[in-house]
């Protein structure tokens, strides 16, 4: 029989509420490992924010709580360096799993380190000058520590391979899951329309957009084309579900320049329950991102049977390439005929079935099988 591995989390980068497609990837790939995994020691090490609810409830899962904020980035980064390895070493690790960019570059046992893209290569100008630099020095000491990098698309492999000389054999292209609650959605009576209300989403017909309202994700772009729509006299909503980012208070000053509040409803970050609620009663999904490492909100709508129209880039041809209408992200006429497309009869019909099958070749548990591989590779390394 295999020996028994001591396996760490790095969830010192986890803000509940805060860290947008990272906190859902680390939480149900949590909950799949302990579903598939019974044998191997687990030890998750937290930050002062994250409570024992990240822990799954089984015997061979440990939360190692820190005090550490993680909402104080240099605190944590200096902690993660520092306290973090004396942490492992105590409890005689044998792996440390770190699925937020960074891990310590210095400690014993094996390191395992997730990058879910390389948007600080690829668009630059959305970040800062000092924190361009942080990113880069971050990820760089990450590439070197580790003994594996797991990422989530062939996309952000083929960057990983050219922006940091990466061997293939040290990169797994491991992709998300998607929760089955979004299959059964539209049977479900317990998400009833009293979930819009609690997201202050009036009455209405509306298209979901869902991502952190940082620039990449397109959002004037956006909002142009949807101004075509209204102007044609179309009577659907724009709901806007996400993390308070950088372009927030840029597009709020927008809708209000353009006469758009009472037609588009940026309603925040919304708790899971709440969030698969306005899945369910959605027309369609819209995703104008210019840039992605995966792109999960396509794929719980196609699981959902939403129609998806959305950005025609390379991560999201890899996931709904045949199941999706795609647009031109730079063009907002293109985006506006994509759109009415997903809203005709007929083509929503054959989108949602295309999409639903498509939705079935992502599973959580699959998810974790790969990664508890690579994991235990190199553990044994």
């Amino acid at each position: 029989m295999p020996l028994q591995r001591r396996i760490g989390v790095n969830a010192l980068y986890l803000i509940p509420g805060g860290v947008g497609g990272t906190e859902i990837y680390l939480r149900n790939l949590l909950a799949a490992l302990a579903e598939i995994d019974s044998r191997n020691a687990y030890f998750i090490f937290t930050n002062r924010e994250t409570g024992e609810d990240i822990c799954p409830p089984s015997a061979n899962f440990q939360r190692v709580p820190s005090m550490v904020p993680a909402r104080f980035r240099p605190a944590r980064l200096v902690w993660e360096q520092t306290v973090l390895p004396v942490q492992a070493w105590r409890r005689k690790i044998d792996v440390l799993f770190s699925p937020g960019f960074s891990t310590p570059i210095f400690g014993g046992g094996s390191k395992v380190t997730v990058l879910h893209d390389l948007q600080h290569k690829r668009q630059p100008q959305n970040f800062g000058r000092l924190e361009r630099w942080a990113w880069e020095a971050m990820v760089w000491s990450a590439v070197r520590a580790s003994d594996f990098l797991v990422t989530v698309s062939k996309n952000s492999s083929r960057d990983i391979k050219e922006f940091y000389q990466t061997p293939e054999s040290r990169i797994a292209v491991i992709t998300h899951g998607v929760e089955p609650a979004f299959a059964a959605l539209k049977g479900d009576a317990s998400f009833g329309e009293s979930l819009l209300r609690q997201a202050n989403v009036p009455e209405c017909r509306y298209l979901l957009t869902v991502s952190t309202v940082h620039p990449h994700k397109n959002w004037f772009r956006l909002l142009e084309a949807f101004e075509i729509l209204v102007k044609e006299g179309r009577p659907e909503h724009l709901v806007i579900a996400g993390l308070r980012g950088k372009s927030w208070k840029a597009v709020e000053k927008h809708l209000a320049e353009h006469k758009l509040t009472g037609r588009v409803h940026l309603v925040g970050w919304q708790p899971r329950q709440v969030l698969m609620g306005l899945f369910k009663f959605a027309d369609a999904l819209v995703f104008p991102s210019t840039f992605e490492g995966f792109g999960m909100p396509v794929i719980e709508a196609m699981a959902a049977g939403l129609p998806v129209a959305c950005s025609d880039i390379p991560p999201l041809r890899e996931t709904a390439d045949g199941v999706a209408d795609f647009f031109d992200p730079l063009s907002a006429a293109n985006m506006a005929d994509s759109i009415r497309r997903v809203l005709d009869p007929d083509r929503r019909i054959e989108l949602s079935a295309w999409g639903r099958k498509r939705a079935n070749d992502f599973k959580w548990k699959t998810t974790a099988e790969q990664t508890l591989a690579v994991l235990l590779r190199a553990a044994r390394g």
